[in-house]
């Protein structure tokens, strides 16, 4: 408690309305402590820090203007918003973020009421903000009324197309409704694109905001005869240094760009806009991601995402792995395979540390495309390459994959397109929740005709995936793969080219059946190992590798050879053990009196956690595989696990 900053007049806030009694000068003095705050908290927790301490001013400035929760405060991804649970009556709360039962790294409706609309992915802060304007108007009611809706987007999430269609349709509208472009340069990866360079164009440099103010005063002192003449010259001049004002040309006013570091811009331009707007707004406010904490500042992604740190040193304190990490394996064996073929090429969508990308990126700089935050463009994108004779690998997670199934569809599947999709973060995923989970993907994709849908086991099984992706030339592939460390299993030199549709005998044993399909293996090997050893019951265990094509000789000689016959995935229902029940029921293999059963992910939302804690509130590891054995083959008594 010691090592706590201390924060007299932090502590003297426990709501946004605490604010309106302060002084702008103290509302500087509130701004330091909330980011030392903010700091100290995330070092004890981990979690999203440049982010938050980007948008400490600009936070403080936003509940000191506005009246939340009447006016709808929506921060788009929402990873930036430490800060403001500080200070909408969660501080007692903070250092629970992102641990089980705590609070969540992400804005969360049944959290708070100042939370009105939850998110985790980019670019719906805007469609969403419209939505409560147009509420307002149309008599909507919420509990704590409905005033203005502000959404805070960043620069990296305002070039997804969401976004663009969110502005065009705010435009037309005509709709009072207020936009704060938190410009930083940075999302997650270094922004790529257009619209970038189109905002870097509009502060281009300081000389020219001089000159704007100066032109600006110089026109109120002429004569009025002259001054419509003089206006148009200044919109010349404005127009040819910086290209002209798409916010305006949708239908937006546009004010800025303007510090968001500093209270003296922030407030009056807000308290302004309050008073004054009467249609659509956009501010765009500069800020820099890691303000205020030098070690955040200069790291390579100014501290998006961090472990637990020392403060004093900004060291973080991450375990040494014991195996490498799936996502680390992709990256090698993707690059290996690419020394041997130039043909592969690799594309994320604003994620490539995350997937990885940026090792094949740093090896074949001209083959790895990074598409920002558009990942129906990069599904696209890959159909292209792919229908052009290339290899495209699309390596995007599970969930951020659902942003682009109609593509997925329309464009790869229907054509029948050898696109190969690396799907990352499969399963549960910790931290993040139910926001980051991976798990619908299988029931997704397995139902999509062409499709080749297949999951990696462990780290080993993972290098032979990308193998097999790289020779299928035939339709789409996809192959999913957890967060996190391997299982530690010896890594083969080169991967070797899977049989598709052919799944794997790793045990072999009597009277039940436990078919895997991906990273839960190695709990299915733990609940047969504990069954032989104090039940006397030695089930036979197998990996089916595919989802689709299912490996129909496994599944119908396993059911033939077993009294019962157990699936268990890290997914959804309708995913693996539908398509295995489906096949039995076609079969007629039920008409035998074979017991079936499919462990699959609830059909809930399991909210953030340690993984094996997800997994136990999902009852899906060893000792829950074990039960449903014994309940299966009707054994006598049992405990079941904690």
């Amino acid at each position: 408690m010691s090592d706590r900053p201390q924060t007299p007049l932090l502590d003297t806030i426990s709501l946004p309305s605490d604010l309106k009694r302060l002084s702008d000068g103290e509302l500087r003095i509130l701004a330091d402590e909330l980011r030392a705050e903010t700091i100290s908290a995330v070092s004890e927790t981990g979690g999203h820090l440049g982010a938050g301490l980007g948008v400490v001013e600009l936070t403080v400035a936003l509940h000191a203007v506005f009246d939340a929760p009447k006016d709808k405060l929506i921060w788009d991804v929402s990873h930036q918003c430490y800060p403001h649970k500080i200070l909408t009556d969660r501080r007692d709360r903070i250092r629970t973020l992102r641990q089980k039962d705590g609070l969540s790294g992400f804005t969360k409706r049944t959290e708070s009421p100042y939370d009105p609309f939850g998110a985790a992915h980019s670019s719906t802060s805007i469609s969403a903000a419209l939505g409560f304007t147009v509420a307002r108007e149309l008599g909507g009611a919420c509990e704590s009324g409905l005033g203005d809706a502000i959404a805070v987007i960043g620069d990296g999430a305002i070039s997804a197309g969401m976004a663009y269609e969110a502005l065009n349709n705010a435009g037309a509208l005509k709709r009072r409704l207020i936009v704060i472009l938190n410009d930083n340069e940075m999302s997650i990866a270094p922004p790529v694109g257009a619209m970038s360079a189109y905002l870097t164009r509009l502060y281009a440099g300081v000389p020219f905001q001089e000159l704007k103010s100066a032109a600006t005063s110089a026109v109120s002192l002429l004569p009025q005869p002259f001054r419509e003449g003089a206006k148009r010259a200044k919109d010349v001049l404005k127009h040819s240094v910086v290209g002209g004002t798409l916010f305006e040309e949708l239908g937006f006013s546009y004010v800025g760009p303007i510090d968001g570091h500093d209270l003296d811009q922030l407030l009056p331009i807000l308290r302004t806009v309050k008073m004054r707007a009467t249609g659509p707004i956009l501010i765009h406010a500069l800020t820099k991601k890691g303000k205020g904490y030098a070690p955040a500042e200069d790291a390579r992604d100014k501290g998006h995402g961090v472990s637990k740190f020392d403060v004093q040193t900004g060291e973080q304190r991450k375990s040494r792995p014991n195996a490498p990490s799936y996502t680390s394996v992709f990256a090698k064996a993707l690059t290996d395979e690419a020394t041997r073929d130039d043909r592969i090429v690799a594309v994320t969508a604003a994620m490539p540390d995350g997937t990885g990308l940026n090792l094949f990126g740093d090896r074949f700089p001209k083959r790895c495309f990074d598409v920002g935050i558009a990942e129906q463009h990069g599904v696209t994108f890959s159909a292209g390459m792919a229908a052009g004779g290339l290899k495209p690998f699309c390596a995007i997670y599970s969930t951020f994959l659902q942003r682009g199934y109609d593509q997925v569809v329309h464009d790869v599947a229907l054509q029948n397109l050898p696109v190969r999709f690396a799907i990352d973060r499969a399963g549960l995923v910790g931290a993040d929740g139910a926001t980051h989970a991976g798990a619908f993907d299988v029931a997704y994709l397995s139902c999509l005709p062409n499709m080749t849908v297949m999951a990696a086991a462990d780290e080993a099984e993972l290098v032979h995936m990308v193998a097999t992706a790289v020779a299928h030339d035939t339709g789409p592939i996809a192959f999913r793969y957890p967060r996190g460390e391997g299982t530690g299993v010896d890594m083969p030199e080169r991967g070797e080219v899977l049989e598709i549709g052919k799944g794997r005998i790793v045990r072999e044993g009597s009277g039940v059946a436990i078919l895997s399909f991906g990273a839960r293996l190695a709990e299915a090997e733990g609940a047969a190992e504990v069954l032989a050893a104090n039940r006397g019951i030695s089930p036979t265990v197998a990996d089916a590798r595919f989802a689709k094509p299912l490996d129909r000789e496994l599944v119908l000689d396993l059911a033939k050879a077993h009294e019962a016959l157990l699936t268990v995935e890290e997914g959804s229902v309708g995913g693996f053990g539908s398509h295995v029940a489906q096949l039995l029921a076609e079969e007629g293999v039920f008409d035998t009196g074979l017991k079936f059963r499919s462990m699959v992910l609830p059909d809930a939302f399991i909210d953030q956690a340690a993984p094996r804690e997800m997994y136990d509130a999902a009852a899906l590891n060893a000792g829950h595989i074990e039960t449903k054995v014994l309940e299966m083959l009707d054994a006598i008594a049992f405990e079941k696990p904690a």
